[in-house]
Parts: C-alpha cells; structure tokens; sequence
C-alpha cells in the first residue's frame, strides 16, 4: 500500500471515529444528565481544557518536527550535490592519466545516488542501490589512493581524500535522515488525544438541541487534515509532499560532468 492510501485512510478514519466518540460523548452526558442535572457538568470544563491544551502542544511540536526534518532532507540534497561537485573538480590535481578512470566512477556514482532516491518503496531496489552505492564508494576512494600516490608533491592526497571523505559521509547522513520519525507512539497518542477530545466536546454540548454539526466538523475535518499532512511530511518521498524536486541539483550536476 501507498503512503498516500495509509495516510488517507488514517485521516478519513480518524475523523469518522470523531464523529462517532462526539455522539458516545453526547449519549454519555444524555444519561448522566437525566440522573444528576446538577453535577453533570461538574469537572467536565477542565478536563477539557487539560485534554486539548496537551492536544494542541502534541500537535505544535509533531508538526514543528515533521516541518524541520523535510527541509533538513532538502537541505542535504544541496550539500550533497556540492561534496560530490567539490570532489569531482580536485580530480584536476591528480596526474592527467589517472583522470578518466576516477571521472567514470564519479559520472556512475552521481547516476547510482539519483535512482536510489527514485522508488524508496520497493525496499529490494534500495537495498540494492545502497549496495552499489558502497561499491562504488570503494572503487572511488582505491582508484584515487592509488592516483595521489603517482603526485609525487603529495597536494592531490592532501586535498581530494578529504573531499571524498565527505562525499562519502553525507551519504550516510542522507540515509538516516531518511529513517529519522518519531516513535509510533507519538502517532498512536496523536490520534488517541483528537477521539478523546471529540468524546469530551460530545459530552459538554450534551443538553444542546439540536446538534451543531457545522464546529465539530470543522474541529474533525482539521485535525485529520494536519494528522494526514504530518504523516505526509515524514515521508517525502513517498507522499504528496515531496523533495523531489530538490534532486534537480544533482541532476544537473551530472549534466556537467562532461
């Protein structure tokens, strides 16, 4: 199944189970109100308060984090792009013979990085894609120890390993970055936090005739639409928000590796 599938059918489900807890809370609030009219009410007001205070301070750091970490992954679209520019230029220094060879490994390695960020749900192709990724890395880095070694004033060993060092570390920071969410837990309380509040409005508004539909379902409708564009956001490259176009830059980089 689709990110974008899950992601609806979580909205669409936590909003309809909205709809059913605000009628339980209504039901609920019926019944203790036709035995006790008095004290029905009675803690209702600051529990609500307590249960939507800390629904609104979830939903604040949930979506400030899932926010911060699609630009962070933007971002590091951009840096990789630029390490991989940098080393690529410093192959000038090696000797003109030793080129070509580390040239092609770099040309294949920009090639391998773009199509491993192109269909991250097929967990087989990217596993592969790392794979060939790490081999190339290594070929990469034999091919140019054994190039700065012809150097014989040592500058290419001095700055091109550095660069290739770096190269090879954004890699890794890109693929945890890409694994980096919040616990499912933090989903699970999410969700469970926006029912129980649907449950609590249901049963403050319980002596209300008729029902006001129109603000709950503007209550409902937003929170589901910002559980599904949370969700969203983790997953940018599976979702409808999505970094892609950001892979531009190693795009073109490519195009200039003449």
């Amino acid at each position: 199944m689709t990110l974008i599938f899950v992601a609806s059918l979580a909205a669409v489900g936590l909003f309809l189970g909205m709809l059913m807890l605000f009628e339980v809370g209504r039901f609920i609030g019926k019944r203790r109100l036709t035995r006790d009219p008095d004290g029905a009410a009675a803690g209702a007001g600051p529990a609500e308060a307590a249960v939507f205070g800390l629904l609104g301070l979830l939903l604040a750091f949930t979506f400030s984090g899932a926010a911060s970490r699609f630009e962070d992954r933007r971002h590091l679209i951009t840096q990789e792009a630029n390490a991989i520019g940098t080393a690529y230029l410093r192959v000038d220094l090696l000797p003109s013979a030793a080129q070509p060879d580390l040239r092609q490994l770099f040309r294949r390695y920009v090639d391998d990085r773009v199509e491993s960020y192109r269909h991250l749900e097929d967990a087989t192709a990217t596993q592969a894609r790392r794979s060939d990724a790490a081999t190339l890395q290594a070929q990469i880095w034999t091919t140019a120890v054994s190039a700065s070694q012809q150097d014989v004033s040592g500058n290419a060993a001095k700055v091109l390993l550095p660069a290739l060092n770096e190269m090879f570390d954004i890699t890794t920071t890109r693929v945890m970055a890409s694994e980096n969410h919040p616990p499912r837990i933090i989903f699970v309380l999410l969700a469970g936090l926006s029912l129980i509040s649907a449950l609590l409005v249901g049963y403050v508004t319980c002596a209300t005739r008729p029902r006001h539909w129109p603000p709950f379902l503007i209550l409902a409708a937003t929170l589901s639409v910002t559980f599904y564009v949370i969700l969203d956001l983790e997953f940018p490259r599976q979702g409808m928000i999505r970094v892609d176009a950001a892979d531009h830059v190693l795009a073109e980089l490519r195009k200039s590796m003449k």
